[in-house]
């Protein structure tokens, strides 16, 4: 018999418990609020066409994934892009406000030292 391997939360991350499909089933025994909770999710509602969810399935089934988790991953893109453009707007107008009020061929900004 071989050396047992604690079950530890990085031994299943780096697969050293094994990841052949043959060991693994699924539990009946679930907690959805408490699985919800621990991975951060929320459920909702929403209303989409169904040829978008039709082509979600297709690109999900071709990249052997469901297509819940795509949307997912789609959703969480989109709003991390649209998070840093919105930064750099603000950043770029922030950098534009400070020149201004510190050009020195102006002559606004400067003090006197005496």
């Amino acid at each position: 018999m071989g050396k047992k391997i604690v079950g530890t939360p990085e031994a299943w991350e780096d697969g050293s418990l094994g990841r052949e499909e043959e060991f693994v089933r699924v539990s009946k025994n679930v907690d959805d609020a408490a699985l919800n909770e621990a991975a951060g999710l929320q459920a909702i509602s929403i209303r989409l066409q169904k040829s978008l969810i039709e082509d979600f399935k297709m690109i999900a089934e071709i990249n052997g994934i469901g297509y819940q988790p795509l949307i997912r991953q789609v959703l969480k893109r989109f709003a991390d892009s649209e998070k840093r453009r919105i930064l750099r707007e603000k950043s770029a107008d922030m950098r534009s406000l400070d020149d201004e009020h510190h050009d020195p061929d102006n002559g606004e900004g400067k003090r006197a030292y005496g």
